[in-house]
């Protein structure tokens, strides 16, 4: 098994698979320093909404290019979101898909040698029903509004003829 760079590469070197194949890069400077102290922290997320497919392997190889670079990266696999988006995950399957997609996305990752030992997954759910983040939710409740949250969910969340009210908390859930 590949093993993670912070142990062999250069800050330069880990900035360079940092910002591979990106459109832009903001605070190059800023990176180059965090990573000359410590690992980089990255988050990435995805709604557990379906079967995972080829098109998957995109987010996988800029992923791959943090781990190789010996960053922290922690995936959030969404699964209130994928249940609150017109459910399109049953709430009795949650879990199954929080489990199928960890094990598909190791293994997309393993099938391209990258090092797992800096990778963790995150369920929504595990915090998204904690008191601190439902009052977190009321508390933008309270400055959102309605436009805005349905322009924002629009981007997101399945478009119906008749939208549940779903919809509109999904993006205050981001």
């Amino acid at each position: 098994m590949a093993t993670a760079a912070d142990e062999t590469c250069k800050p330069d070197e880990k900035v360079a698979l940092i910002t591979k194949n990106l459109k832009e890069v903001l605070g190059a400077d800023r990176i180059k320093g965090i990573v000359s102290e410590r690992p980089l922290k990255i988050y990435w997320g995805t709604a557990t909404t379906g079967k995972l497919h080829v098109a998957y392997f995109v987010p996988m190889t800029k992923i791959a290019d943090f781990l190789h670079a010996g960053c922290e990266v922690t995936v959030l696999l969404a699964d209130l979101h994928a249940y609150l988006d017109n459910l399109k995950a049953p709430w009795d399957l949650l879990q199954y898909r929080v489990r199928y997609y960890e094990e598909i996305v190791k293994g997309m990752l393993e099938s391209i040698a990258v090092p797992l030992e800096k990778l963790k997954f995150v369920r929504g759910t595990d915090y998204q029903l904690s008191r601190e983040y439902i009052l977190d939710v009321y508390k933008l409740s309270t400055v959102e509004t309605e436009h805005d949250a349905k322009k924002a969910g629009s981007e997101v969340v399945k478009q119906v003829q008749h939208p549940l009210l779903s919809g509109l908390l999904y993006p205050g859930l981001q």
